[in-house]
């Protein structure tokens, strides 16, 4: 029987959606046989951490740019809703698939349904296939001395350094054949993931490309322009020096091995700014090796005695947090951008969080919903592990009594107030001598910018000396005083 006439391999894409580097791709290629591409909309499984709106909207234009590259070497993309552990089963009973591939996911959730989906296709003698495509190294692999997990990310840093260069990206297939009978698909316009009533998402489409084009595209912009700078120029959010290659690492449409061999090649030898750049993508695998050993970190805290802090419920102060209505505008600056763009530059991300979490005493679990819903890059491991971070709850994390003055922070970041300027407009005319406290401006300066605190523009929700010894004294009341100063 020729390879045309076997039963055909299931390709389940995921959170893979590209044809390069994609292990998992080669290897249902590789035998000969034809390939039926699938992707499952599973918004059952997850729970509460489904995504968000805005991982919702790029999603849309990420399947429909791998759809159109599969087109292009011979392929269709299958789409179906419901939950995997019961989809990949019907779909292999459907097309009598002689095996299943797909590149591992590693959030608990995911792991959970990948148990079922594997026990479900054995019972029918049908074998499922595993690779991994979103990580360097596999959160298993990367150990202590001793044989358990890190908990401090220089040292695990440094073991993935040790452990030598990632594994040189894979080719796209050149072609890959399909069935000529296809199982039936969902239009992927019938399944609601664009906002319509009202359509928020005119930022977005202004501000990102989905799909892996436009991922190799920024990649080469940023190598091009930033790279050479980035150990200095990632802490100034009023310039464009960062990557912004998050999303496309959350959804696979370009792997982190291509991205460290493309920034390796782009600055032989290594500098300063590739250094610190590799350093930022072996963060990201820091997440991930937590959220693996750690699978509660997306709800609970992973230093035990936060269990018992005294956080406030305050809905008047999360909401003005949201909207960017504090008073403090780097802050409100962070989150106007975050609701415009579904992104926010890292060093403001920081910023932001230490508010919610210090200035506001709202439990960190606040912050992380809001991100999750509004960021494009939402990423289970990276945003937990980042809010731990801040919170001081969480691995190597910072300490809880550093808490950012969002004036001295503005000042050191955004010197001439650019950024501010940019997304909190109504400030735009004040001089950057103030434009980070305008309540500290005279009379006669906020007039000519035409700026009337309280009504224009909020007066800060919130005294930044009073915030701080009341975020003080609530840490030392779960650590009996012994926390620092």
């Amino acid at each position: 029987m020729g390879s045309s006439d076997a039963a055909p391999v299931l390709m389940w894409f995921r959170q893979d959606l590209r044809l390069t580097d994609n292990p998992a791709l080669a290897a249902a290629v590789a035998p000969g046989r034809r390939v039926v591409a699938v992707f499952v909309l599973d918004r059952e499984t997850p729970g509460r951490w489904a995504p968000g709106g805005a991982s919702l909207w790029w999603l849309h234009h990420s399947l429909a740019a791998l759809a159109r590259s599969l087109a292009a070497r011979g392929a269709a993309l299958v789409l179906r809703q419901g939950s995997a552990a019961a989809v990949i089963p019907r779909l292999v009973e459907e097309t009598g698939a002689a095996a299943v591939y797909a590149n591992r996911l590693y959030e608990p959730w995911a792991r959970r349904s990948d148990t079922a989906v594997a026990a479900a296709l054995t019972a029918r003698g049908v074998t499922i296939e595993g690779a991994n495509a979103s990580l360097l190294f596999e959160p298993w692999t990367i150990r202590t001395r001793a044989g358990g997990p890190f908990g401090v990310y220089t040292p695990f840093s440094r073991a993935c350094f040790a452990a030598g260069p990632p594994e040189r990206p894979r080719p796209a297939p050149g072609r890959i054949p399909a069935p000529d009978r296809l199982p039936r698909s969902d239009r992927l316009d019938d399944w609601g993931l664009l906002p319509t009533a009202p359509d928020w998402a005119g930022g977005l489409r202004a501000t990102w490309t989905p799909g892996e084009a436009g991922a190799a595209a920024r990649l080469e912009r940023f190598l091009g322009a930033a790279l050479a700078g980035y150990d200095t120029g990632r802490d100034r959010p009023d310039r464009d020096a960062t990557s912004r290659l998050s999303p496309h690492l959350h959804w696979g449409e370009i792997s982190p091995r291509q991205v460290w061999h493309a920034a390796e090649a782009a600055s032989a030898p290594r500098g300063r700014g590739t250094e610190t750049f590799l350093k930022e993508l072996l963060w990201r695998e820091f997440s991930y090796h937590l959220l693996w050993h750690h699978p509660g970190m997306p709800e609970q805290p992973l230093r035990a005695a936060f269990a018992f802090f005294p956080w406030r419920n305050d809905a008047r102060a999360l909401g003005a947090w949201q909207r960017g209505r504090t008073g403090y505008p780097i802050v409100d600056a962070g989150m106007r951008q975050l609701w415009q763009t579904g992104w926010m530059h890292n060093r403001v991300r920081m910023i932001v969080a230490s508010f919610l979490i210090k200035h506001l005493l709202l439990p960190w679990q606040e912050g992380e919903a809001w991100f999750w819903d509004t960021l494009v890059d939402a990423d289970l491991a990276s945003n937990s592990a980042s809010w731990q971070w801040v919170a001081g709850s969480g691995a190597d994390a910072a300490p809880y009594f550093r808490i950012f003055n969002p004036v001295l922070q503005g000042r050191r970041f955004d010197p001439a107030g650019d950024y501010v300027r940019r997304w909190v407009p109504e400030l735009a005319s004040l001089p950057g001598s103030v434009i980070h406290a305008p309540w500290q401006a005279a009379p006669a300066a906020l007039e000519a910018a035409r700026v009337a605190l309280g009504r224009t523009y909020p007066l800060p929700i919130v005294d930044h000396a009073a915030a701080r010894a009341r975020a003080l004294a609530a840490f030392d009341s779960i650590t009996g005083g012994r926390g620092g100063g």
